[in-house]
């Protein structure tokens, strides 16, 4: 294939749309999370995620596991869980069975902030779809997002 092979175009162009649709949906969530619960969408995705953990076998994340979750580098998450952790919604302890090991659960704060900031959280992400259905070039993707069905 050289650089100017139509399907290396189309290729370029479908990233393209696909990275404009998700700056669009972040942004706009973005601004809703600020404005409404001075968060951030990374903030709100590390209070989600870590709100999912359970006791039992494979219950707690490693920073590892919650930085592939949210999208991030460990340092990144690192900062992030501190952040959170010095505004009260997030705790960090020691794994009983392995003294290396910390977990990082959510505090019942974090949970308030994270069920108020939910409504805003889909407000924002269908208000977001629905402006970039409206675009030629995005509604195909658009009709993709909303027709999957992952579990959480």
């Amino acid at each position: 294939m050289t650089a100017t092979d139509p399907a290396l175009t189309a290729l370029a162009q479908g990233w393209c749309a696909l990275s404009a649709l998700h700056g669009r949906i972040e942004a706009h969530i973005e601004r809703a999370l600020q404005a409404k619960h001075d968060l951030s969408v990374r903030e709100y995705s590390l209070l989600d995620v870590l709100s999912r953990q359970h006791d039992g076998e494979g219950g707690h994340l490693q920073m590892k596991q919650v930085a592939d979750a949210v999208v991030l580098s460990q340092s990144a998450t690192t900062r992030l869980v501190t952040r959170l952790e010095d505004r009260g919604l997030l705790e960090r302890y020691l794994c009983p069975t392995d003294r290396r090991g910390i977990y990082t659960n959510v505090t019942e704060a974090g949970l308030r902030l994270l069920e108020e900031a939910r409504p805003s959280n889909d407000a924002a992400l269908r208000e977001a779809l629905d402006e970039a259905s409206r675009i030629p070039e995005l509604a195909p993707l658009v009709r993709v997002v909303e027709s999957l069905n992952v579990p959480a």
